[in-house]
């Protein structure tokens, strides 16, 4: 199973956005630029609000995290990374960017209204100067984090809200108790397909307070992906440890553990936030990887494999 971080931008359905608030004359513009300045920084997703959607069709209305850099006349919008970074100015007296790309041009407004950041983005067809796309979003600071709203089309066609808060803010999960032995039921070699791609997990047995783990995807005869994993004993519980590629380690802590399922969870953590591993009564392992609320996890199945 791949730690690779997936739905870099997730389109969503339907929503509304909640009520504008409201400033007294005399301090609007001291409230306003308080406000302004509590959109800075590295916002990560948590759920999704969106009015009447389906638990499985949860999430994020666009990247699952970006950042804002709150400027004197703009806010400075950051996502992705390395070299997908990309950086977005949003004026904030209502006045447009304009971008070129080869084909197109897209066209950048932003405002700053009764404590929102409005955002919209327009792009036209240079061809035939056509309108070809609308997105509209909107950022209001609250005391439970950042609520994101995203509207696509006009007349909407996708519209959606989601919470964001900042990473360190989030609350960790409380781990379950447990010794590494209680892990045993994973050890071994697992194999199955995904597409045309076959996946493989391999775990040692449980010793020294831990299982070390190796997973290797391979398509058309040649490795594609590698991931090295372990399961350690820490303070009376479990932690998993994932370096997918070879990268640095991120952990998830053991939550919820039986003969048959573990669950580990590290909701500070882009995506995914949520890992399940759970064996079936055949004797099949399926793993799932996933948000910690909602949305439709990405799951793996595996067999034992026949040595014989």
């Amino acid at each position: 199973m791949h730690l690779r971080t997936w739905h870099e931008t997730a389109l969503p359905l339907l929503a509304a956005f909640g009520t504008a608030m409201a400033f007294l004359a005399p301090t609007a513009h001291a409230a306003q630029a308080g406000d302004l300045r509590a959109l800075g920084g590295e916002w990560l997703y948590v759920e999704d609000r969106t009015e009447g959607r389906a638990i499985e069709d949860q999430q994020p209305p666009m990247s699952v995290t970006f950042a804002l850099r709150v400027e004197e006349d703009a806010v400075v919008m950051e996502r992705g990374k390395g070299t997908r970074r990309r950086e977005e100015r949003i004026p904030l007296d209502g006045s447009t960017i304009e971008v070129p790309e080869s084909s197109s041009m897209g066209i950048y407004r932003g405002e700053w209204k009764n404590g929102t950041l409005e955002y919209d983005v327009e792009v036209y067809r240079l061809s035939d100067d056509e309108r070809v796309s609308l997105i509209r979003r909107e950022f209001r600071s609250t005391p439970d984090g950042l609520l994101v709203r995203v509207v696509v089309g006009e007349p909407p066609v996708l519209d959606s809200l989601a919470l964001y808060r900042h990473p360190e803010d989030i609350a960790l999960p409380a781990p379950a108790q447990a010794a590494i032995a209680d892990m045993d039921w994973l050890t071994g070699a697992w194999v199955g397909t995904r597409g045309s791609a076959s996946i493989e997990e391999r775990w040692g047995p449980a010793l020294g307070g831990a299982l070390l783990g190796v997973s290797r995807t391979v398509k058309g005869g040649s490795m594609v992906a590698f991931e090295f994993l372990r399961i350690v004993e820490r303070d009376g519980g479990l932690v998993y440890v994932a370096q997918p590629g070879g990268h640095p380690p991120t952990e998830f802590v053991l939550t919820e553990l039986s003969t048959t399922r573990a669950v580990f969870e590290n909701p500070r953590h882009d995506s995914p936030q949520r890992i399940v591993y759970e064996l079936s009564a055949e004797g099949a392992l399926r793993a799932s990887i996933g948000f910690m609320k909602g949305g439709r996890p990405q799951t793996f199945d595996f067999t034992r494999e026949d040595n014989g």
